[in-house]
């Protein structure tokens, strides 16, 4: 199904690199959630992420990410051409397993898989923290200055995800 499935006890997550299924955009069509990543009809490849949570983080590769809520990669050809990443402003959240394409194997540059295994400590960390600050300013625990927060989440994914992630809409 994927590249690779990495687990790493001490933070308790698993990995893999894919593409979310036909039955994900049939249940989130682009008319009506505009901000989730597809590219001339076809499904970004993604980094799928399993944590204590219960449900999956799918953060999308893309190149000439302009914001700073992503993991730039340095060291690939193409982030030399362009900002490439992963970018945390797009994460897709879900619960059901069949949304992720078992049937397509998902490929990446070869570059941009050493960089991202390298790092996937920090990635984890932060997607997830970028997920939780959301998360705490929507629930009023730790609410963001309004600038700010428009500044990390303008245009991200979440707020199409409230019901999953235990918010009101």
């Amino acid at each position: 199904m994927a590249l690779f499935f990495l687990r790493c006890k001490r933070l308790n997550y698993d990995v893999e690199v894919c593409h979310l299924s036909q039955d994900f955009y049939d249940a989130y069509p682009e008319s009506k959630y505009p901000e989730i990543m597809t590219k001339d009809k076809r499904p970004y490849t993604c980094l799928l992420i399993e944590t204590y949570d219960d449900y999956f983080i799918c953060v999308p590769f893309r190149s000439s990410i302009q914001h700073k809520n992503a993991f730039l990669f340095s060291n690939s050809n193409r982030s030399k051409r362009t900002p490439s990443g992963l970018d945390y402003k797009k994460s897709v959240i879900i619960k059901d397993y069949s949304f992720i394409d078992s049937k397509r194997t998902a490929v990446i540059d070869i570059d941009e898989y050493n960089e991202m295994i390298t790092n996937i400590d920090t990635i984890v960390l932060e997607v997830h923290n970028y997920i939780t600050n959301y998360i705490n300013h929507i629930n009023g625990t730790h609410p963001l200055h309004q600038r700010e927060f428009l500044r990390r989440y303008q245009f991200t994914t979440l707020s199409y995800f409230h019901d999953i992630l235990g918010l009101p809409d």
